[in-house]
């Protein structure tokens, strides 16, 4: 048999093999505590998970999905951007829900990209956005993310030449793995520039409601000319507490938003119904629950930051998402580094060679475990380096 030279770009993804290595030290006995995992250990409101179970239990809820009207959740979807983002959206054109918003991330070079097209991805950024790339045939030029410049791409350096050949170009504030966010000018000069060179923005919000300090994240649609240049991911997996839900969106750009829709009209039947009864019941509801939780992540990501910059993990602090982006110590590279801590210290965090080139000495941390457990994890890590 030969697989397509497509799948090459989606060999050895690193947390596959390690979610099969870290169970099997579950079934050895080792108490690890898992730093990597982006998933929230709360669970979605009360009121969401009773619309499910009833939605759920119909006797008529378990057809194809076609089968049922998708008005409602694009209207839930447009209100709910009109409420938090004061942008206005036709829920006809300008609205499509998604198996979660990795449905939407992945596909979209589909719509955007034939073999050899250059799409702008930043680094380090989510993998998946290279890997998209890849395997629709294009090629992938990255626009480096650094810390001087608060890890947001310099619009200015790309090189002329490669920004007039661009079809497109991901941006992702709040940010995983940095946990920046996005000023408001940034936007709209990145707006600005994608007229300019007819490249199409594809913006993954995913974590605009995990945030501090009471800085909410803005929209990339917020701003004028968005939406003739480009569409936002979004997704209810990190907003509700419900990442194995799959529930998610594409807004902006009608003629993207069509273009997704004509492939998702191949590649799936569209959302469970129960699960659209779900999404709309939250979506259509007080958001009041995410005040409370995102100061647990704060003091979470307080405990963190002052514990890891006293044993020498000098720490990015997150404005928004729950990572922490921290320095590797010197003499390792990150992934040498995260390997032996998870051998000594029974701690795993994810290197940040995995998310490009310019995360290399860097790593990802992230704080979706008590505070009673983070100490642990530190005081753990302390061990490890006193030895």
């Amino acid at each position: 048999m030969q697989i397509a030279k497509r799948m090459e770009p989606l060999k050895g993804v690193l947390v596959m093999e390690m979610n099969m290595r870290l169970a099997k030290m579950k079934q050895e006995g080792r108490d690890v505590v898992n730093l990597g995992v982006g998933d929230p250990d709360f669970n979605p409101p009360e009121h969401i998970l009773q619309a499910l179970q009833e939605a759920v239990g119909h006797p008529d809820y378990h057809h194809y999905p076609s089968f049922y009207p998708n008005q409602p959740l694009k209207d839930a979807i447009a209100n709910w951007y009109k409420r938090r983002f004061g942008v206005d959206l036709d829920p006809n054109r300008e609205v499509l829900s998604l198996l979660g918003s990795t449905d939407g991330l992945f596909m979209i070079h589909l719509c955007l990209l034939d073999s050899g097209d250059v799409a702008l991805v930043p680094d380090p950024s989510y993998p998946s956005y290279s890997s998209g790339v890849k395997v629709v045939g294009g090629q992938v030029e990255k626009v480096s993310l650094l810390r001087e410049n608060d890890f947001l791409p310099d619009l200015d350096s790309i090189p002329t030449e490669v920004a007039r050949k661009a079809k497109m170009i991901w941006v992702n504030y709040p940010n995983n793995p940095t946990g920046a966010t996005a000023p408001p000018e940034f936007y709209q000069k990145l707006i600005s520039w994608a007229k300019a060179y007819d490249v199409t923005v594809v913006s993954d919000n995913a974590y605009s409601e995990v945030y501090f300090d009471n800085r909410r994240p803005v929209s990339f649609l917020e701003f004028p000319g968005a939406k003739e240049v480009g569409v936002e991911l979004h997704s209810l997996s990190k907003s509700y507490n419900c990442c194995g839900w799959r529930a998610g969106m594409v807004v902006g750009n009608q003629d993207l938003v069509a273009a997704l829709s004509r492939i998702k009209a191949h590649s799936d039947r569209g959302m469970f119904y129960p699960m659209q009864l779900a999404a709309i019941n939250a979506l259509n509801s007080s958001d009041d629950f995410m005040e409370k939780r995102n100061q647990i992540f704060q003091e979470r990501r307080e405990v963190l930051v002052e514990g890891l910059n006293k044993i020498g993990l000098k720490t990015y602090l997150p404005k928004a998402t729950f990572y922490l982006w921290a320095r590797v110590p010197e003499g390792y590279t990150s992934q040498d580094f995260c390997f032996k801590a998870l051998e000594q210290a029974n701690v795993w965090m994810i290197p940040g060679s995995l998310y490009g080139q310019f995360g290399e000495g860097y790593l990802r941390i992230a704080f979706t475990h008590s505070v009673e457990r983070l100490k642990e994890a530190i005081r753990r890590l302390q061990n490890f380096f006193s030895q």
